[in-house]
């Protein structure tokens, strides 16, 4: 489901900002002073972002997830790390364009980072698939986690992507194949990984980059294994249900934290990420430079028992005594 530049509960957001542009720009052409009336409006704009964001149902933070102006994996790449050298290629079929990944620097250590990747427009999403990678884009990811591993490198993975592409294609090229191989050979991996859901975590396509020691969650993103549009379809055979199945997935990050399958939630600035770029980044980075250093001083068995400890300690087992 396609989802619009401004969603419906932020209208009086986008009207107010609106007045704000409008008294700016009326400033500049008739050379007044307007700052008093756009301290005022700025300040009503901020309470009202943080009283709007705050209370928002299921699956309007589903649609906060899937907002088209919220950063993506390469747009915290720029901000968070410097001296990045994307890679390319599975060497075996083809690149992925819905999966970018590459060496950077992160505080000045070495790491490998891997992510799915949106696009912008309708040319650049045709190449990025949506954000739905084919089976190469996971042995792409698997081959460059491998080389980090090769180098007792650190690996950070960014998760947006509303699940694997499940065209004929994908299929004739092992689609399930390659993502369980990616879920085995990542709980194995003898260095730091972390996972950071950034938009949307959606089913086995999400679950391939996100086996790691520590998962985040940015608070309006989503992890869950199926979208409420399918769920609904399902269960109630018609998507018009899908409010219903949002609150019965429990996808939220505080949902998922209260669960003990998110590790920790990270703020979003007032109005959602995509309301500031630079501040979401910087947030992102805070916490991950954090785990990053908790990880780093634990040896390669350590980690490899802190990663299956995890996965082992998610769900409940029912049973007949």
């Amino acid at each position: 489901m396609a989802t619009p530049l401004h969603l419906d509960f932020e209208r009086d957001i986008v009207e107010l900002q609106r007045q704000i542009d409008g008294l700016l720009k009326t400033a500049e052409e008739k050379g007044i002073d307007v700052s008093d009336e756009v301290r005022i409006l700025g300040r009503k704009l901020e309470v009202l972002r943080e009283e709007i964001f705050q209370n928002l149902t299921p699956l309007e933070q589903v649609q906060v997830a899937r907002h088209p102006k919220r950063p993506y994996t390469l747009d915290y790449i720029s901000r968070i790390f410097t001296d990045w050298v994307e890679l390319f290629g599975d060497r075996g079929f083809r690149d992925d364009g819905a999966v970018v990944g590459g060496w950077a620097r992160l505080n000045g250590d070495s790491v490998m980072v891997v992510g799915h990747q949106k696009g912008r427009d309708m040319k650049e999403n045709l190449w990025r698939n949506f954000g739905s990678p084919h089976p190469e884009g996971y042995r792409k990811a698997l081959r460059l986690m491998s080389q980090a591993e090769k180098f007792r490198r650190p690996i950070i993975t960014f998760i947006d992507t509303p699940g694997a592409y499940p065209g004929v294609g994908a299929e004739e090229r092992g689609q399930a194949e390659a993502i369980a191989r990616n879920l085995r050979e990542m709980a194995r991996l003898r260095v730091p990984v972390i996972s950071l859901v950034i938009g949307e975590g959606g089913s086995g396509g999400a679950l391939a980059l996100g086996v790691t020691n520590r998962i985040l969650m940015l608070e309006h993103s989503i992890y869950s294994v199926i979208s409420p549009e399918g769920c609904a379809a399902i269960l109630w055979r018609t998507a018009d249900e899908r409010e219903k199945a949002a609150r019965a997935l429990k996808l939220t990050s505080h949902d998922l934290f209260t669960r003990g399958i998110a590790d920790e939630v990270i703020s979003e600035p007032p109005g959602g990420a995509h309301a500031d770029w630079d501040e979401a980044a910087r947030r992102v980075k805070e916490v991950l430079s954090r785990h990053h250093q908790e990880l780093k001083a634990l040896d390669e068995q350590a980690l490899v028992r802190d990663r299956q400890a995890k996965f082992e300690a998610i769900g409940e087992w029912e049973g007949k005594a």
